[in-house]
């Protein structure tokens, strides 16, 4: 290995191939690792890097995505797959505008947007999506680490937005490529109707390619929390205040808001909670700041979900909390570090 190593290396003094470095020094660190190490002491070892949080993350992703290609077959891998090639394009030209390293952050993101999309969605969509998201989402901020929303969700967001006919009005049914049917959250919203929990645990519902099977979303959040990949406190919060509120608005109005096990059961909302609430980047660092994303989040699904003219609310929660985020963590600190004063 090292003898092939010292053979790559000697890439980098091709001088017409040092147009592409960004791209040769990413092969190498894919292929070979990181090669770089601090100076001096002290040494100190952390349990995460973007390596492992991109690994780790990608195989908890792997129930959702296999239940999406096992439900919707060839479509989800070219949506997949689309959204790979889309938004890496779009990474590779930023980074070589910039002359940076190609960040692997992408790699989660090129995986999450389209489990977030609905199956019938066209290609020419998913592409202008994820561009769209890793631009205006990632890259104007400065790239991977210092974007403030999550680029999946302001791709999805864009295309709601922009094309709400494809995005809203029709939703394949597993198995089946002709036959549409609305949500379960939009049949509660226009008939009042609770679609069976075995179907939504299932994911023979209708619903977006990657949150219908639950039963996978929930064996791969845990396993995000088991290795310390997300922290517990944010979808725990989350889905806890999105039950509590449920349980006592469904008392008073019935006809409004949803059952606390339906809520949990229908939409992203497990998915949203797992996989994007939890993102490093844009959610709180600090652990009562955790708390308090996931509370405030929980309240935003729920009155969108129950006042608004939308069925579900997970994506503009997290959204709208991605942005407070920097407030949050900063009441936090102020709070429990306030700064003195002299007294006279």
């Amino acid at each position: 290995m090292k003898n092939l190593k010292k053979s790559y290396e000697k890439l980098y003094k091709i001088k017409p191939l040092m147009r592409f470095k960004t791209i040769i020094s990413t092969l190498e660190g894919i292929v070979f690792g990181t090669s770089e190490i601090t100076a001096g002491a002290p040494h100190f070892v952390d349990n995460m890097d973007i390596k492992r949080y991109m690994s780790i993350a990608i195989i908890a992703l792997i129930p959702s995505a296999a239940a999406a290609v096992y439900f919707f077959k060839l479509h989800a891998v070219e949506l997949i797959l689309v959204s790979y090639i889309s938004g890496g394009i779009a990474e590779v030209l930023f980074a070589l505008i910039r002359k940076k390293d190609i960040e692997e952050g992408f790699l989660v993101t090129g995986l999450i947007f389209p489990l977030i999309l609905p199956p019938s969605t066209p290609l020419w969509v998913a592409s202008v999506g994820i561009i769209f998201g890793v631009i205006f989402g990632k890259e104007l901020f400065g790239g991977t680490g210092r974007n403030i929303f999550n680029p999946a969700l302001v791709g999805r967001l864009f295309v709601t937005i922009s094309f709400p006919q494809i995005m809203t009005s029709s939703w394949q049914l597993p198995f089946v490529d002709t036959v549409t049917a609305a949500t379960p959250l939009g049949l509660f919203k226009t008939a009042h109707v609770l679609t069976p929990y075995i179907k939504l645990l299932l994911g023979t519902s209708a619903g977006s390619m990657g949150e219908t099977f639950r039963i996978g979303v929930i064996i791969g959040g845990l396993f995000l929390m088991f290795t310390r990949v997300s922290n517990w406190r944010i979808p725990f919060s989350y889905i806890g205040t999105v039950l509590l509120l449920s349980w006592i608005g469904n008392f008073f109005l019935p006809a409004k808001i949803a059952p606390p096990l339906f809520q949990l059961l229908s939409g992203g909302l497990l998915f949203g909670a797992m996989f994007m609430a939890t993102d490093p980047v844009t959610s709180p660092y600090t652990l009562p700041g955790k708390l308090i994303f996931g509370f405030l989040a929980g309240i935003v699904t729920i009155l969108i979900r129950a006042f608004s003219g939308y069925a579900e609310g997970v994506m503009f929660s997290i959204i709208m909390m991605n942005g407070f985020t920097p407030l949050i963590d900063s009441f936090v600190i102020n709070l429990k570090y306030r700064p003195l004063r002299n007294e006279r």
